[in-house]
């Protein structure tokens, strides 16, 4: 079964002019997973209600690189939308999410690098409105980039989180431990919605991906009975 994340790395290779190989493996990879088949994660995707839902721009060659978190979200939060980025064009479908009014955006974006009006720290749930975050799938120098030029964001609040914890993820690193990864900034912001069962269920999920994805890369076994997959067994 796809899902929003799934179509647009099809769409995204079907318009790509040499195929796109990942740093590091030529191995066959899982089609529902996109790690090594050897490491296959399908039979730990969890099965979790949300009334949240996920817009996720994504930078061009996001949705092709196997550690993109991303689909992670995909695979847990049903209402998930994703769409490529592009400095001089819209997706008209992209326009219309946005203008239905079950909806109620929120652009997910550091608040020190905005103007202060715009900069919420809370998810304040309106009468017969569900929370819509609009997550940008960058690098941090891409993201940035995306956010200043995309003024069809503009009238949006801007969620800025405030995280205790450093981030986890292992597959991609920032420079600076307080970037956090796709799927971390989800789960956050799934808590602040209280959807707490989604946001444990996608952090749970996140540490078994990395698991899966670093053993496969290490070509080392997975431990099935370890913390992180006794962690997400509730949610399955």
């Amino acid at each position: 079964m796809t899902h929003a994340v799934s179509r647009l790395r099809a769409d995204r290779l079907a318009r790509s002019v040499k195929p796109f190989v990942a740093r590091g493996s030529r191995a066959p990879r899982c089609p529902g997973c996109r790690v090594i088949d050897s490491h296959c994660l399908c039979a730990w995707k969890p099965r979790v209600a949300a009334e949240s839902a996920m817009c996720l721009l994504m930078h061009d060659t996001e949705p092709l690189k196997p550690t993109n978190t991303g689909w992670l979200i995909a695979d847990i939060i049903a209402d998930t939308t994703a769409f490529g980025w592009q400095r001089t064009s819209v997706d008209e479908q992209l326009l219309a999410l946005l203008e239905q009014p079950h909806w109620q955006p929120y652009i997910v974006f550091p608040g020190e690098f905005v103007e202060p009006q715009r900069v919420v720290t809370e998810v304040v749930r309106e009468p017969g409105k569900r929370p819509l975050f609009i997550l940008l799938d960058a690098t941090w120098t891409e993201a940035r980039k995306m956010f200043r030029k995309s003024p069809y964001l503009d009238r949006f609040p801007v969620l800025s989180l405030q995280p205790e914890q450093l981030s986890r993820y292992r597959l991609r690193r920032s420079k600076r431990d307080d970037h956090f990864c796709t799927a971390e900034v989800a789960a956050m912001c799934l808590e602040l919605a209280a959807d707490q069962r989604a946001a444990e269920a996608l952090d749970a999920y996140l540490d078994v991906f990395s698991a899966h994805y670093l053993g496969a890369k290490f070509h080392r076994p997975v431990d099935e009975q370890d913390d992180v997959h006794q962690r997400l067994q509730p949610f399955l």
